[in-house]
């Protein structure tokens, strides 16, 4: 059935969503909450035109929910399923046949499938709680899967006509989220509940439709009193059916999912606003499980249990934080260090709950680079005085981690908000404090602010900070009094005719924007003048067609089928710029490795090119005498198609073709102990397309580098290069051969602050994909209190994650342990370490390199090697090095690290001879003598 008001626009494409379903035998009935537009016309015309198949009931007065009128669609259908449409949202074609499919087979008494959610302006579809419906599966107990109860739409379910009858399933009339005490009164009802992970329902997500859906009005006091109101009757529900072990589940679904959902945005509503809605959550999140706060996810668990102490400053904080898109998150909050930890305030620590709620030390904060931490600042005031404005502002400084020692430096930025093409800088002047650190700027606006008029209306607003070589790009946040006192007066160079003011205002996203208008008599009389040709019928259309032209041409500008199209057809054809050679390390993340060794080899030998470097994110690190495109941008797509030599350690993105005349030096990032390629179980499970799509993109490379025949029986062969290989070693390694640069490594180990004479060991182990989007990022499989307590007085340990992996250090370590996830290039980090502990990663074969002591901690040995990957050797018979599997082995091995120098030596050169025999110091020379010498020789 599908429930409708005042939507005459879209319930005809609802209704016929399903109309056209695969399965023939069903009927529609279409439920009008006594609508006041041309509904009801709209489905008149559809029962005239499907007579035997449409329905349609309205109701005789507006109910103001969605209850009765499902109701009353319940209780006139005839068929043996039911299923739920919502006007504004379609079904899949094939949605009804699968679902009565699985609901026969099963005789299950409802059946859920795959909701997607699609953003009706930008084309994105995620799907809803995709965990939920991996796989089909028949539940015979809510208990078995409780987490069935954060999934609380009626939409994408089908139900059984009689099991709603014979339950008396029906939903609250008088109440918004009915759909949340309906579904858990199904669930807990249900003998038998199926789940297949087809997809059903297409969500629609309109976010400027001119009337709100609920969930966009979460903010009104009586959406969350009902809300609450809703929830306590689920509360009764389970007491009544002894089924008070899910109350738990509930509670935590409520801190993640309800009460997030009505504090959202909650930093920008009046202060009474956000008093008052903090005040109507609270009664109710006091009675929530202290477990529900340790189990629910860490920022919504914090942000519920400040509306539990009436905090509502602190839970504004957390919701700028955690915000989602379109939304633009912010770090407003004031953290503390206290006993070694970090916690999100200095508040509520005397409660046993909060300190254990409040603690972020795992969030990293302490050590991540600024441009990570989201900060946003504020702007606080602005002032004018003659031509000159000055405005002012604050934000949170991290820890107190920007000194007055460190010279930070600051600018305002207001740039075109369409093309990125004008751009305006205004130097700012800090006053660092240990919390916060204030900001001002004092210039006058029509002497700086020169938009054209027009066609750049739009303009953002942001604060770049520069502190040493690291970069934060700060969102500016305005209450409404600030953001109306906001007015610069500009000189548009168009003239005065089409503007002469840039108005504050809030974007989307919450943050300030600036907007050109007209102020002055000129400005008023040009834009008047403009209007009234926009007004009319020509002018209307000609202007209606240009804008709608450029908002489609923004948008398909950027689609990855545009760019390649303009990859194959534009950048490919034009020619080759000699001389130009692309870097690129572990996908633009870092400048480091064989390709940063390849590079200033050749910048030693005084080379004459033109080298760009890849950067994903922000470009900290980078050489400065270098171009740099951000990985996947315009620039990056036709620096790749012009560029004489394309040098990588990885690869470049796998749909981009190589032309015949840039050569391709592929430096690959490390030997292998672990299957490779096609060799690895994962990747002979893909389909044929997946394997060739893999297949082409190591055809490009034309050159492949080795170090040693262990390589080209292993890791060449199972990955199919058909490249030349070059038998030189890795570059990255000539300065573990040779010795590196002296003055840069005093320099890292001061940065570090290694200024004792305690021994250096590094950590560094592989990669593992489960560790991507764990909170916490690498977990540290030894303990690490019991090594600061033997071993803080004579050993500091680097910790080093893998580069797609994050790291948090808590600070009570920071005497003994450092995290270097930060350091770009770890041949250094491997130069400056006495010892090494790893597992199964390719660092093994560089650090044998300086024998000097390895050990290999490997507790989930059977599982990595035996379940998961796979290897080429055996680790236990090769390892020049102990294999530890508990933390108090390794203690014990990190104990005998004199021993270990003389004990595995004899391996540790076995080791070099059979994995490193190409490796002799001279392989980026190689390189840059054979490809960039005299005559620039080719192959």
């Amino acid at each position: 059935m599908v429930i409708v008001y005042n939507d005459a626009g879209r319930v005809a494409t609802a209704v016929r969503s399903v109309l056209d379903q695969s399965l023939r035998s069903h009927e529609v009935i279409v439920v009008d909450d006594h609508s006041t537009d041309g509904t009801p016309a709209v489905v008149e015309k559809l029962v005239a035109e499907h007579p035997d198949t449409v329905r349609f009931i309205r109701l005789p007065a507006n109910s103001g929910h969605c209850g009765a009128p499902r109701n009353a669609g319940v209780a006139a259908a005839r068929g043996r399923f039911i299923m739920f449409l919502d006007s504004d949202d379609t079904l899949d074609v094939h949605a009804c046949r699968n679902m009565v499919a699985e609901a026969e087979q099963t005789e299950a008494d409802m059946v859920i499938g795959r909701c997607v959610r699609h953003d009706v302006a930008t084309g994105k579809e995620t799907s809803w709680m995709p965990w939920l419906v991996k796989q089909k599966v028949v539940y015979t107990s809510l208990r078995e899967q409780p987490e069935l109860l954060y999934d609380v739409l009626s939409t994408n379910k089908l139900y059984r006509h009689d099991f709603l009858v014979r339950e008396n399933l029906t939903f609250l009339e008088d109440r918004l989220y009915e759909d949340n005490l309906f579904s858990a009164s199904a669930y807990i009802a249900a003998k038998k509940i199926a789940v297949i992970p087809q997809r059903i329902y297409t969500w629609n997500i309109e976010r400027k439709a001119a009337n709100l859906s609920i969930t966009r009005r979460a903010a009104d006091i009586r959406n969350i009193t009902d809300r609450i109101i809703v929830t306590k009757k689920i509360d009764e529900l389970l007491a009544k059916h002894d089924a008070g072990d899910l109350r738990l589940q509930k509670d935590v679904r409520f801190i993640e999912n309800d009460l997030r959902v009505h504090l959202a945005r909650l930093s920008q509503l009046p202060e009474e606003n956000q008093r008052a809605l903090v005040e109507a959550a609270r009664p109710y999140v006091q009675t929530l499980q202290d477990d529900a706060f340790r189990e629910a996810k860490p920022l919504p668990a914090m942000a519920a249990y400040l509306v539990r102490q009436g905090d509502f400053h602190g839970v504004a904080a957390v919701h700028d934080y955690m915000v989602n898109k379109p939304f633009q998150p912010h770090l407003t909050a004031d953290l503390v260090v206290r006993d070694g930890r970090v916690y999100w305030s200095d508040r509520h620590l005397d409660d046993p709950l909060g300190r254990e709620v409040l603690d972020v030390t795992e969030m990293g904060f302490q050590d991540r680079q600024l441009n990570k931490l989201r900060l946003g600042g504020t702007v606080d005031a602005l002032q004018q005085d003659g031509d000159v404005v000055t405005v002012a502002g604050s934000f949170t400084n991290p820890l107190g981690r920007i000194t007055e020692e460190s010279d930070p430096k600051a600018q305002l930025v207001i740039t075109d908000r369409r093309s990125k093409q004008r751009v305006f800088r205004v130097e700012a002047h800090l006053a660092v404090d240990e919390q916060r650190i204030g900001w001002h700027v004092a210039f006058a606006p029509e002497k700086i602010l020169r938009p054209v008029g027009l066609i750049d209306p739009l303009y953002s607003v942001r604060l770049h900070v520069t502190v040493g070589a690291e970069r934060a790009d700060l969102a500016l946040f305005a209450d409404d009094d600030v953001l109306d006192a906001i007015r610069l007066p500009t000189r548009p160079r168009l003239s005065r005719l089409t503007a002469d003011l840039l108005q504050g205002y809030r974007t989307d996203s919450g943050n300030l924007a600036l907007r050109l208008e007209a102020d002055g008599g000129a400005a008023k009389l040009g834009t008047a003048a403009i209007t009234g040709v926009r007004s009319t019928n020509f002018g209307a259309r000609a202007w209606a067609r240009a804008a709608e032209f450029q908002k489609s041409l923004r948008q398909r500008r950027n689609t990855r089928a545009t760019k390649l199209s303009w990859y194959e057809n534009v950048f490919l054809k034009m020619p080759v710029k000699k001389g130009t050679v692309v870097f690129e390390s572990h996908m633009g993340k870092q400048f480091s490795d064989s390709p940063r060794a390849i590079y200033e080899e050749m910048k030693r030998q005084k080379i004459k090119f033109s080298p760009i470097w890849v950067y994903a994110g922000h470009p900290t690190g980078f050489p400065s005498d270098a171009k740099l495109v951000k990985r996947n941008s315009w620039g990056y797509l036709q620096a790749l198609a012009q560029a004489e030599y394309w040098i990588d350690n990885q690869g470049f993105p796998h749909d981009l073709r190589k032309r015949p005349e840039t050569t391709y030096i592929q430096t690959w990032h490390g030997s292998a102990f672990k299957r490779m390629g096609f060799d690895q179980a994962d990747v002979k499970r893909q389909s044929e397309a997946q394997q060739t799509r893999l297949s082409n993109a190591i055809d490009r490379f034309d050159f492949f580098m080795v170090r040693s025949a262990h390589d080209e029986r292993t890791l060449t062969r199972g990955m199919r290069v058909g490249a030349e290989l070059l038998r030189v070693g890795y570059p990255r390694n000539d300065a573990l051969v040779k010795g590196g640069n002296d003055k840069e490594l005093a320099k890292l180990r001061k940065q570090l602050g290694l200024t004792d004479d305690r021994k250096v060991v590094l950590y560094a182990p592989t990669f593992r994909p489960e560790e991507v989007n764990r909170r916490s990022g690498l977990q540290l499989p030894f303990d690490l209190s019991e090594f600061t307590h033997r071993f803080g007085d004579d050993m500091v340990l680097l910790v080093r994650p893998h580069y797609l992996v994050s790291f948090a250090l808590p600070p009570a370590y920071g005497h003994s342990v450092r995290n270097v996830a930060s350091v770009h290039d770890v041949t250094p980090l491997l130069q400056i370490s006495d010892a090494l502990i790893t597992d199964y990663s390719s660092l093994m074969f560089d650090y044998s390199l300086l024998d000097r002591p390895m050990i290999f901690h490997v507790p989930d040995y059977d599982n990595y090697v035996g379940a998961t990957r796979g290897s080429y050797f055996d680790l236990g018979e090769t390892a020049p090095g102990p294999l530890t599997r508990t933390s108090e082995d390794l203690i014990a091995a990190l104990a005998d690290l004199d021993a270990n120098t003389t004990t595995f030596a004899e391996k540790r050169r076995q080791f070099v001879a059979e994995f490193g025999e190409y490796d002799t110091g001279d392989a980026a020379k190689s390189v840059v003598d054979r490809f960039f010498g005299t005559g620039n020789r080719r192959g």
